[in-house]
């Protein structure tokens, strides 16, 4: 069997932007790579989140994986203290923490941004360690991370108010009102003793930052996944910028592939993500290139950078696997959830992919779109069944 390369441009999916004359950023975008490969390959559309489940990269990512998320998943933030090796208790519960700006932290407040104005790690560590001294609860840990990441686990809370929480992801509320959400955090006095008095803290004329707030979600018992190698006979990597990614990656047994400079932006290190991907496959099955950028600018709703960031994935991700690999490998080029600018959000929209190996059958389609793949009318779902296709594809060019 060929080695199978997957490249994932979290979130590239849209829907048609006024700005952009109707198309959308993966129609705007200059991708003659990936319009090549999709005119010569197979391409169409995967139902990568479950009915029913919300649309996160997390679940989405999962699907990709081959892993079964309405089976495995637990939470966005378990996914991530699997990626720094965060040992849980088994009634553990652990949030993914941002760090935030809100217009004011009351039941008046507007989420005005999830990253604090993509507050650098430095310098949100630094706030972190400093709540954690000042406010943080008995029976509470925290773990700073990258950027506005971090980590809060609640010992022993499997059964008490915070492990049924639902609070919103920030990403996901823009601009809208916050006090449904602080209603939840209320349930829980110890959580909410510690987000009102963070808020206080913050506030001082010492924080020089953006960051007014904290906001625990994605909170879930530890998670556990199957073997990949077992699972798929396949010797696998990750690569990617993002914890949830990682660890997902870890919690698979796969090898995880860090790489100094990747950013999860469109300042990412394109060129240590296709290095270390490359070396892997000297001696690995398959490879898990993920690129976070295009996301990130939908989440921004700036249709502009999301058209540079699918340009930059085809051109310094796509093309140099390409020519590096030739006829040695299978790809498969997806992304892992729509994010349209319209929304700046997720939705749950089926997803275009496309897999090209020498001497596959062509699905007939003109370019690498969202429309162009919904016409052929191939449609993989549920989406953990599409790694298991793509590798039988990739070993004989059927299913």
């Amino acid at each position: 069997m060929s080695k199978l390369v997957f490249l994932i441009a979290d979130g590239m999916g849209d829907l048609p932007v006024a700005a952009l004359g109707g198309r959308t950023p993966m129609e705007a975008a200059d991708t003659p790579v990936m319009d090549r490969l999709a005119r010569e390959g197979r391409v169409g559309l995967c139902r990568t989140v479950p009915q029913g489940m919300a649309p996160g990269s997390d679940v989405a990512n999962m699907s990709l994986l081959g892993f079964d998320p309405a089976a495995h998943h637990t939470g966005r933030g378990p996914i991530e203290a699997a990626a720094v090796g965060l040992a849980l208790a088994g009634d553990d519960v652990v949030f993914r923490l941002n760090t935030v700006t809100v217009s004011e932290f009351s039941d008046d407040g507007l989420m005005r941004d999830y990253s604090a104005g993509h507050i650098a790690t430095e310098a949100s560590t630094r706030l972190v360690e400093r709540l954690a001294r000042e406010c943080l609860p008995e029976g509470y840990a925290l773990y700073p991370g990258v950027q506005y990441r971090h980590l809060l686990v609640a010992r022993g809370a499997a059964g008490r108010e915070e492990a049924g929480l639902a609070v919103r992801p920030p990403h996901d509320i823009t601009d809208r009102g916050i006090a449904p959400d602080l209603a939840e955090m209320r349930r829980a006095p110890a959580l909410w003793d510690f987000v009102r008095r963070a808020a206080e803290i913050l506030a001082g004329p010492d924080n020089p930052s953006k960051a007014n707030a904290v906001w625990p979600w994605g909170q879930g018992r530890a998670l556990t996944l199957p073997d990949f190698r077992a699972a798929f006979g396949l010797r696998g990597a990750v690569v990617s910028a993002v914890d949830l990614v990682k660890g997902l990656g870890r919690a698979a047994g796969m090898a995880v592939l860090d790489v100094p400079g990747a950013t999860g932006l469109l300042d990412t290190n394109y060129e240590g993500k296709v290095a270390a991907a490359l070396e892997f496959l000297k001696d690995g099955d398959f490879v898990f290139v993920h690129v976070e950028a295009p996301d990130e600018c939908g989440h921004g709703g700036d249709a502009a950078a999301k058209t540079e960031a699918v340009a930059r994935f085809d051109a310094r991700v796509v093309a140099p696997m390409l020519a590096a690999l030739g006829d040695e490998a299978a790809f498969l080029i997806a992304c892992d959830h729509p994010t349209p600018i319209a929304i700046r959000t997720h939705t749950a929209d089926p997803v275009p992919f496309l897999f090209w190996k020498q001497g596959v059958t062509p699905s007939g389609v003109a370019a690498f779109s969202e429309r162009e793949a919904a016409k052929t009318g191939l449609v993989v779902a549920p989406g953990h069944a599409l790694l298991p296709r793509a590798a039988a594809w990739a070993g004989n060019g059927n299913d």
